[in-house]
């Protein structure tokens, strides 16, 4: 479904992206990760058409996104959940919710729809429609968030840190609503922080290190690869010791390096 291919970044004289491989198959639920200044959000960046590449390729079921602007992006069915949320605090709930169906706004029966089934996977933002976004709770707004993402239609979701500064029940929340959109068809993109809830909602995983892909592979395999435990799971550094370096090729379990 989506496709980088040998996608390099650059922000001035500053390599942010080093010639990156990433597919994602439809359905699926894709993780990257990685510690700050990675990468993760310049490879959502890069495939919403908000940062320009200096050289590769980026295809959604074949068609060329890196030529595309991000509105047009959008209108394919590929939309991203901004790191920090973005909501446009002095508008209501419901309000933020209609400038997510934008590009939709024409059929209004199917965004009635839309609206009906966001409210349903987000009972707060029904009981909080006629709410200044701005007066809401964290929490509260990452639902938003991912609500007003969630009223153009995507088949593809990016989802960028939607855990960041949420109380840890709230996490447990999200985590299992981002599962519900998966399980009702959307594939979906998700950087998090949260190594260990990622990787054991995902299917797949990638990890990058200073905007290089150093490993790859089931998301159920990384979870329990030693050095993915010591780098980002808290593990014993005896661990470390004795599975070497991230980009050194794995020992067994199908990851790739």
């Amino acid at each position: 479904m989506l496709e980088l291919v040998d996608v390099k970044v650059k922000y001035g004289q500053v390599q942010a992206l080093h010639g990156l491989n990433l597919a994602v198959r439809e359905g699926e639920l894709v993780t990257i990760l990685g510690s700050n200044g990675a990468g993760k959000t310049t490879t959502l960046m890069a495939i919403s058409g908000l940062t320009p590449l200096s050289s590769g390729e980026i295809r959604f079921e074949g068609r060329r996104l890196d030529t595309l602007r991000s509105h047009q992006v959008v209108g394919l069915g590929i939309t991203q959940v901004p790191e920090g949320r973005r909501i446009f605090g002095p508008l209501t709930v419901a309000e933020n919710l209609a400038l997510g169906a934008f590009t939709r706004r024409q059929d209004r029966p199917a965004v009635a729809k839309r609206l009906k089934w966001v409210y349903d996977l987000f009972p707060r933002l029904f009981e909080r429609q006629a709410q200044m976004a701005g007066t809401l709770s964290g929490g509260e707004q990452q639902m938003l968030a991912i609500g007003r993402a969630l009223m153009s239609e995507p088949r593809l979701l990016l989802l960028d840190e939607p855990s960041l500064g949420l109380a840890p029940l709230l996490v447990r929340s999200i985590f299992q609503t981002i599962r519900a959109i998966n399980q009702s068809g959307v594939t979906i993109v998700l950087v998090e922080q949260n190594a260990r809830a990622a990787l054991k909602l995902a299917d797949r995983a990638y990890v990058l290190e200073v905007g290089r892909l150093v490993m790859s592979g089931p998301a159920a395999d990384l979870l329990y690869d030693p050095r993915i435990q010591v780098a980002y799971l808290g593990g014993a550094p005896g661990e470390a010791k004795e599975a070497g370096p991230l980009n050194r090729q794995a020992p067994a379990g199908g990851l790739t390096v």
